[in-house]
């Protein structure tokens, strides 16, 4: 990798002088007054990183209301991105005199995608002072592929900042000034009638009516949210106060809550990249607490994670009833989130909720029709002011969506009570395989399967890390795992279990060091488990068999031909009875 660390010592001089040369070239914005956060790393100092490869396009585009695919394709590209870009600007401000930041831009390397390619890191005055970063100033590598990321280092984890960065474009290229819209008029009519859109279905009240009853006489109740990024909090900042989940439950306290609300209490088990296929597995664990948390609502987001559940709504529908076939019989919201590009998988997800008559909410029908508005026409936000990126929401949009389960939540403390309960003595729609799926890992074994270790006898610690609960800091997503090092030898991992269902949960890498694994169900070649597919540290589940009964079957993992000296971690099982 070759690196370029400029000392700020003489920033001053040579700011004002390349500041003059580029204030009169046109320009487009990556970003444009951001909230960003310090955020633990697994490695590296705590940081904002913002992702553009394959984004870049869609970020500019929404940034800078433009549509001009010769120049957006440009941006795809490290040639196309020298062609069109003359410098780049950066501003940061900071809330405290004693942060430090560091601006980061990061090329992918043709040869090796994290190590071959420029990286850059330039340290920025904290008082909103422009930096810029001429191009031709510095030594690019030949091996520079796509323009992988940028990112702004902290010296604590926790600190925030506003940041713009500015590309500013050669001679001969044409944008059009960005327009700068009113700030977001949160509580008009207008805006109220636009969170009244996201009322999808009311459905059964008789379980949510029955917890904010349960609230108002004083007694303990407990909303959990379970999803992906979204629910993580990813976008908002602070992340554990401005996200939607956490809004939400703080405006529930305040409606249904007595005494000041001490007795309504809170769950978050949001974790990024991950569909309900994995969601079930840990429900168990990141909701319940293994048993020491009977939630009263729980409010499930994956409607922009679902693409990558292998079952195409079992394991969905399968996760609704495991939650709504709790003791306690807890109220169950369906939330159905969106994407930059207006696509969710409410049209998959929704015919479960119609079948058991759930609560759902849909912000895509709240906000994308009036994305498609002029103000004048009725647009109450923009996509710009919505998302603070191609798929997490900024504040301003994790505030509509804790608004949109507000809105539910008063509508049905409004709304007559169902005479029945909802009923689940009917036939799945998708599928109900995984109700009961439990996890074993190196912790949670309870003699269920028998396994011989092989070379897999370490414990990986970098790990996709979440911030769960109201917690700033993140937790490390199943720490009880099976590595294999690359130098502990190329025995094979083997269990044996007797099961009707079960799914391995890998861990994907963008680390060189993590290879292949090739998988063996009862001996005979099933699959091989690739960590980088998606290329980054996070938990990927996938099905190894789904069968109508139980018997006994032998698992093997062992490493591919050609990466015998590369790592694997085998995060964890979820098997069925």
């Amino acid at each position: 990798m070759e690196e370029q660390l400029r000392n700020g010592d003489n920033l001053d001089s040579k700011t004002i002088e390349a500041s003059t040369s580029v204030n009169t070239r046109k320009r487009l914005y990556l970003m444009h007054e951001a909230l960003i956060e310090a955020s633990k790393r697994s490695m590296g100092n705590p940081s904002e990183e913002i992702f553009l490869e394959g984004r870049i396009k869609d970020k500019v585009s929404i940034e800078n209301g433009i549509n001009d695919e010769k120049i957006l394709d440009l941006l795809t590209t490290c040639q196309g991105f020298h062609q069109l870009v003359h410098s780049i600007g950066v501003y940061v401000k900071t809330n405290s005199a004693d942060t430090e930041v560091t601006f980061v831009l990061q090329n992918w390397g043709k040869t090796d995608r994290f190590q071959s390619g420029t990286l850059i890191k330039l340290p920025c005055p904290k008082d909103g002072s422009e930096v810029i970063i001429p191009l031709e100033d510095y030594t690019w590598s030949d091996d520079d592929d796509v323009l992988g990321r940028i990112g702004f280092e902290f010296n604590k984890v926790g600190e925030l900042a506003h940041a713009t960065v500015i590309l500013y474009l050669n001679d001969g290229f044409d944008v059009p000034e960005i327009t700068i819209e009113p700030p977001v008029e949160f509580g008009t009519e207008n805006y109220k009638k636009m969170i009244e859109k996201s009322l999808f279905h009311l459905g059964n009240t008789r379980r949510l009516k029955a917890a904010i009853e349960k609230a108002e006489r004083g007694e303990d109740v407990t909303i959990a949210y379970i999803g992906g990024s979204i629910t993580q909090g990813a976008g908002a900042k602070p992340i554990n106060e401005a996200c939607y989940a956490y809004q939400s439950y703080k405006t529930f306290k305040e409606m249904f809550g007595k005494d000041g609300g001490d007795n309504i209490h809170y769950v978050k088990a949001g974790v990024g990249g991950t569909p309900s296929q994995l969601g079930i597995i840990r429900y168990d664990r990141d909701v319940l607490k293994d048993g020491e948390v009977e939630p009263d609502i729980v409010v499930v987001e994956f409607a922009v994670n679902d693409e990558g559940d292998e079952t195409k709504g079992i394991c969905y529908e399968s996760l609704c009833l495991k939650i709504l076939s709790a003791a306690n019989k807890p109220a169950l919201v369906l939330l159905f989130s969106v994407f930059q590009s207006d696509w969710n998988l409410q049209d998959r997800l929704s015919p479960i909720g119609f079948h058991y008559d759930l609560p759902m909410v849909s912000v895509k029908d709240a906000v994308v029709e009036q994305f498609k508005k002029s103000k004048d026409e009725g647009n109450i936000i923009s996509k710009r002011q919505y998302f603070h990126d191609i798929y997490h929401p900024s504040n301003n949009g994790h505030k509509i969506m804790a608004d949109c389960l507000s809105h539910l939540f008063l509508e049905v403390k409004n709304a007559k009570l169902s005479e029945i309960d909802i009923s689940l003595d009917k036939r799945p729609v998708k599928g109900n395989d995984f109700v009961d799926i439990k996890l074993l890992d190196r912790k949670d074994n309870s003699n269920i399967a028998t396994i011989i270790e092989g070379s897999f006898t370490e414990i990986d610690k970098e790990l996709q890390e979440v911030e769960m609960d109201l917690n700033k800091e993140a937790t490390p997503q199943f720490p009880y795992n099976w590595m294999r090092n690359g130098k502990t030898g190329n025995e094979s991992f083997i269990m044996k279990i007797s099961s009707r269902n079960l799914m391995l949960v890998f861990k994907d890498s963008g680390s060189p060091d993590f290879g292949k694994a090739d998988i063996y169900v009862d001996g005979k070649y099933f699959k091989t488990a690739d960590p980088h597919i998606n290329n980054w540290n996070h938990c990927n589940p996938i099905i190894l068999y789904q069968e109508e009964r139980v018997r006994e079957h032998t698992i093997e993992i062992k490493m591919a031909e050609g990466d015998e000296e590369k790592c694997f971690t085998i995060l964890g099982f979820g098997y069925t009875l």
